[in-house]
């Protein structure tokens, strides 16, 4: 069981203590008018101050508390239809307590809650009618009016607040899946999906600007021998440091990126292709120069394939394409090197 739905019964427990408290207040304002026998005042006193406290019991002391508070929930319904013919279904406290006991069932997000509830409001008033008689009195005077505004209020405030702290945590929720979907948890980069929106972003500006942008990919030589041999504790101490080196090396400006397994990419914008073969550059002597604590013998190298955005690149697959056609010539001639796809006429600025 969900630890929301162990504790399910302990937040019911307030709001059924006041609504059905403040529904005690409509309902006995009805019996006080029409002069109510000792029978009806005991059935009041006993569905709005006393059933709330026995519903708790009842599923604190449940093996399984979450599916007898469901079933209390049904028994509120059931109490709610038999106070109604109780109150000769004076309309306002009549529609009012039938309306806030839906809406709250509704609001409870409990699969088929509603209906069930329906139907024993239903079969309240059915035993209702049988106990106490049928008696038609709809008019509401102006002490029940003023007897039914508390309970209308402070649920109706009540159910903003609820609604409030619901939109703000579907809005933090979403804000951490935004930042999971944006940044990789384990090197610290941006996740791959932000990072194609960057690019193709940046393909964009180049198509409508002519400013110039440049893709690194990059790929750390031999690294499933790595991870087979000495273990994925390690293989993620590679790809942490590796990233390092890459955050360092690149601005604020640009977008580094972990594409996927030990697959690099960073996004180079307003830098052309003499601009950005320098940083490649010293990423790949960087990362060759690195030594891990536990294993200082480990020689760690990288292979990085340039191209930058051209008029031929129709998309941004296109674009990754002439990189990683870059990085496969890096990897033919041994691995360990830089290398840029073909330089195509530029668009011309303005």
């Amino acid at each position: 069981m969900h630890p929301s739905q162990q504790h399910f019964f302990r937040l019911i427990y307030p709001l059924r203590v006041l609504g059905m408290g403040l529904g005690g207040l409509a309902v006995g304002t009805v019996l006080w008018e029409r002069q109510a026998s000792a029978w009806a005042w005991g059935y009041m006193v006993f569905m709005c101050y006393v059933w709330p406290h026995l519903a708790f019991l009842r599923a604190r002391l449940s093996t399984h508390p979450y599916r007898t508070e469901t079933h209390n929930l049904v028994l509120d319904a059931f109490f709610v239809g038999m106070v109604l013919p109780l109150m000769h279904f004076n309309v306002l406290p009549s529609v009012l307590v039938v309306t806030l006991t839906m809406m709250d069932r509704i609001a409870s997000g409990i699969r088929g809650l509603w209906a069930v509830s329906l139907l024993s409001i239903a079969a309240g008033v059915l035993v209702g009618i049988a106990l106490f008689g049928f008696h038609w009195a709809p008019e509401s005077s102006m002490h029940v009016i003023l007897a039914c505004l508390p309970m209308l209020l402070v649920h109706t405030l009540s159910s903003s607040l609820s609604s409030h702290r619901l939109i703000r945590k579907v809005t933090r929720q979403n804000q951490e899946l935004d930042g999971l979907r944006r940044v990789d948890a384990l090197t610290g980069l941006h996740g791959r999906s932000h990072w194609e929106e960057q690019a193709e972003k940046a393909l964009r500006t180049y198509r409508a600007h002519a400013v110039s942008a440049c893709v690194l990919m990059l790929d750390i030589d031999h690294f499933k021998p790595i991870n087979d041999t000495y273990g994925h504790n390690v293989g993620d101490e590679v790809l942490r440091r590796f990233a390092q080196v890459v955050r360092k090396n690149v601005r604020v400006t640009d977008c580094a990126s972990r594409y996927g397994g030990d697959e690099f990419t960073v996004l180079l914008t307003g830098m052309t292709l003499d601009e950005s073969l320098p940083v490649a550059q010293r990423i790949r002597a960087q990362v060759q120069d690195l030594r891990l604590r536990d294993l200082p013998d480990l020689r760690l190298s990288c292979s990085v394939g340039v191209a930058c955005a051209e008029a031929g690149h129709s998309d941004l697959r296109a674009w990754m394409a002439a990189a990683d056609g870059a990085l496969y010539e890096v990897k033919k001639n041994g691995r360990n090197g830089v290398a840029h796809a073909p330089v195509a006429v530029r668009i011309p600025i303005g």
